[in-house]
């Protein structure tokens, strides 16, 4: 299994050794994320102080007047880190030492932009906003994702460009001190999660549909659900009782939507320097077989699959789920696509055998180990991400070995 691992610009930079714990951990690729959403980050390898605070999504390159001039939607500056340019000081850092790199772009998830400009949000059937949730469906939204993807990628010679929220977020995100958990089924999240901005209600239209009977049975339904006490199957049961009809109608525009966002971040991957359009940078999407999900790896579109080189797939709870799902991604997309599985070394519960797991996941089809994370994970969790390396080497090996045997 091919092994990146993922990193902030500050983990680079400001942690003396990091470049010499990403070689001997053995990793193929480091991912730095070069526009990122709002976070604290633990910096357990930091000199000095004990976490970065991001307090809003921001672009950790220069944010040029003349890319930006004129739009409402731009990226903000982070005033938390030393250089202007700190996510190409780390990319040509890692790239001196022959170190391979990934651009970490994360593209609809922008909490103070859904804030300052709530008509370009994700909007639910009772109309309530979730602005950290920037709606595809808009013209505005999908020419930010393409410009913020230019600005991003201009002048850095990265092997890899990583798409994550390259579609619609939705009702289940981190939001403050969360206090949905475990209140709402799976089914009620997933309607609530249908975006029922003007810009989607006017694709309804399009479509043939009546905007506000669509709201007015998204909301009968949701309401049923959770009067209903809507926790069937441990939550993970997403029955509804909408038109067949409708729901195609609903999932049809909405990937409607994210093909066209997709098309737009491509295009903009591909007019960069030849550093990364011409050479042939691979292009990684974050996503989930399941085609209603939404979040930052959002549910695969038909379209997509001719479009990148590999598909990552969550797998932080370990168990049969995800190992599921990395079978079933294995046997929809096409041989050419590889399948990554997204796997946490900083997990509130470690797994405990970290190396079995990620060669299962490995057994079951998954071609990369999407290691999280290398600033993040201390002296204390080194011995995880050496354990989770050491599983996709092995998983490699088996590979290699049935490979041969054919």
């Amino acid at each position: 299994m091919r092994v990146t691992g993922y990193a902030y610009p500050w983990d680079v930079l400001g942690a003396a050794g990091f470049v010499d714990r990403a070689e001997q951990l053995g990793v193929d690729e480091v991912a730095v994320a070069v526009a990122y959403h709002s976070a604290r980050a633990a910096t357990p390898y930091a000199a000095r102080g004990t976490a970065v605070l991001a307090r809003h999504a921001a672009l950790y390159r220069p944010v040029r007047e003349a890319a930006w001039r004129g739009r409402r939607l731009r990226p903000a500056a982070p005033d938390w880190v030393d250089a202007e340019d700190s996510a190409g000081d780390a990319v040509r850092t890692l790239g001196q030492a022959g170190v391979p790199v990934a651009a970490w772009l994360v593209l609809t998830h922008n909490s103070a932009l859904g804030t300052a400009h709530p008509d370009v949000t994700v909007r639910n059937c009772f109309g309530e906003s979730y602005p950290w949730a920037l709606c595809p469906s808009l013209a505005e939204v999908r020419d930010f994702a393409a410009t913020l993807t230019a600005e991003s990628l201009r002048e850095l010679a990265v092997s890899s460009v990583v798409l994550e929220a390259c579609g619609q977020l939705g009702a289940m995100h981190q939001c403050q001190h969360e206090k949905t958990d475990a209140v709402w089924g799976a089914a009620a999240a997933r309607l609530l999660s249908v975006c029922c901005c003007p810009g989607c209600g006017a694709r309804w239209s399009a479509a043939g549909a009546n905007p506000e009977e669509v709201r007015a049975r998204l909301r009968a339904e949701v309401r049923d659900l959770i009067d209903g006490g809507d926790l069937d199957g441990g939550g993970l049961d997403t029955a509804d009782r909408l038109p067949a009809g409708l729901g195609e109608l609903l999932l049809r525009t909405r990937q409607a939507a994210t093909d066209e966002l997709r098309a737009g971040v491509l295009a903009a991957v591909s007019a960069g320097p030849a550093s990364v359009g011409a050479s042939g940078a691979r292009i990684v999407l974050h996503a989930a077989v399941d085609p209603w999900v939404t979040g930052a790896l959002p549910g695969l579109t038909p379209a997509c699959a001719d479009q990148v080189d590999s598909v990552v797939l969550q797998c932080w709870a370990p168990g049969a789920d995800a190992v599921s799902a990395v079978a079933r991604g294995r046997a929809e997309l096409p041989a050419q696509v590889a399948v990554g599985s997204y796997v946490t070394a900083v997990g509130a519960a470690p797994v405990p055998d970290l190396a079995g797991y990620v060669a299962e996941l490995g057994e079951a089809g998954a071609g990369e180990l999407h290691l999280y994370h290398l600033g993040l994970a201390g002296p204390a969790r080194r011995s995880d991400l050496a354990a989770a390396v050491a599983g996709a080497r092995r998983a490699r090996s088996w590979a290699a070995e049935t490979s041969a045997a054919r």
